[in-house]
């Protein structure tokens, strides 16, 4: 198991900071042709944030932990599918802003549910 939250975990890594990078871009050159790859990474982000939570869940990590996670995943996605469509106009700009907060706190999950896994599990009295 430590095998693979090491790769999930360097996948959440490399994914997020490929979002970031791509991220950059877009608010810097207003370039739209490389959504559909911000998309599929994405994605895979998630997809990765849901393993690790699966992993989390069978180390022992707690419930709410995990469970925390699946949603956030869900929001991401739901809103990174969505953002166009939401608060058109001048305040965009915040849709953006929280679809980059949502980004970041997936890899901090990821990041945090790695480190919960690696924890020596303590005895249950």
């Amino acid at each position: 198991m430590k095998t693979a939250t090491t790769i999930f975990n360097w996948l959440i890594r490399i994914t997020g900071l490929f979002q970031l990078i791509i991220g950059v871009i877009f608010w810097v050159n207003q370039d739209d042709n490389l959504v559909p790859f911000h998309i599929l990474i994405g994605v895979i982000l998630v997809l990765s944030l849901w393993i690790m939570a699966l992993l989390a869940a069978r180390a022992g990590v707690s419930w709410k932990m995990t469970a925390l996670a699946f949603v956030w995943g869900l929001v991401v996605v739901i809103l990174g599918l969505t953002q166009t469509q939401i608060l058109p106009g001048n305040l965009h700009w915040l849709i953006e802003v929280l679809h980059l907060l949502l980004g970041l706190g997936a890899i901090g999950l990821g990041e945090g549910l790695s480190a919960r896994i690696k924890r020596p599990q303590q005895p249950k009295a």
